[in-house]
């Protein structure tokens, strides 16, 4: 993949690949100059995501056990030189939430990972589901620092990490999303490396680039329900993220949510997130 221009890194729960290009997903991609592009919630099959794309294409899927549930996908204009899927333990399954891919860019690798954590649900098996991926993720981090200095996780990961990341976060304390269990991850997740002082857990120095390019502000939000006037009164979550290590957030150049100008122009009840990296 050449580096002469900025990489653009794009990261999208498409709420089903079908109906979002259906809606107009293909027009917002068509002029958007991504260049890495990672998916959630596919719910459709290889072949209707290269359908869709286009040959100009490289896709590598990982869809779910059950049919028509989650699927993470990476659509990139050069071909991955490695990618993987597993995630934690043998028994348990992942299957559609984590997908990983190597990227040459100029002499450098940049390893992107397409991720859907679960909703979860407080106090069901729902919740313990997602505090078992979290537990998983959280010892894969380390591991894909060292594997590449410039290593990238991105997607719909379910959690609002701050009061700043969700508008109603008052009514939202004992709901899955914003439970303090959950937000204690990502304390450690983006702590400061090396630093034991979160939750009982050394940080692990990633870098929420959301929150580095919007500073000490409310939002902006990345999902608004379809329901009611949630996207009209901007009534939004910040679940989806661009998760960097160090290295890679000092190369990022840019960042935008690409929020729809109207209601009757979601293709997604979720907002892209873009970024630019000059490697």
């Amino acid at each position: 993949m050449p580096s002469a221009k900025p990489l653009r890194v794009a990261s999208v729960n498409v709420n089903g690949v079908r109906a979002a290009f259906r809606r107009g997903m293909g027009s917002w991609l068509e002029g958007r100059g991504v260049d890495i592009l990672a998916m959630q919630e596919v719910r459709a099959s290889t072949e209707d995501l290269q359908e869709l794309l286009g040959d100009e294409w490289d896709i590598l899927h990982d869809p779910a056990t059950a049919k028509g549930r989650a699927g993470v996908a990476i659509a990139s204009r050069n071909r991955a030189s490695i990618h993987r899927v597993e995630l934690g333990a043998p028994e348990f399954d992942s299957a559609g939430r984590w997908l990983e891919a190597d990227y040459e860019v100029g002499d450098r690798v940049v390893t992107v990972v397409s991720a859907y954590v679960h909703s979860g649900e407080a106090d069901t098996p729902k919740q313990v589901e997602k505090y078992r991926f979290l537990d998983a993720m959280e010892a894969r981090l380390p591991e894909l620092a060292a594997h590449s200095e410039l290593a990238l996780v991105v997607g719909d990961l379910n959690v609002g990490h701050r009061t700043l990341d969700i508008r109603n976060w008052k009514g939202n304390v004992k709901r899955a999303g914003f439970l303090p269990d959950e937000r204690a991850y990502f304390d450690r997740f983006v702590g400061a490396e090396g630093d034991a002082d979160y939750n009982h857990g050394a940080g692990l120095g990633w870098v929420d680039l959301g929150r580095r390019f919007a500073g000490e502000v409310e939002g902006p939000y990345s999902w608004w329900s379809w329901r009611g006037k949630a996207f009209d009164n901007d009534t939004g979550w910040r679940i989806d993220y661009q998760l960097a290590t160090p290295a890679l957030a000092d190369a990022a150049l840019a960042y935008s949510i690409d929020r729809a100008d109207t209601y009757a122009e979601r293709w997604s009840d979720h907002a892209p997130v873009v970024v630019d990296y000059d490697i």
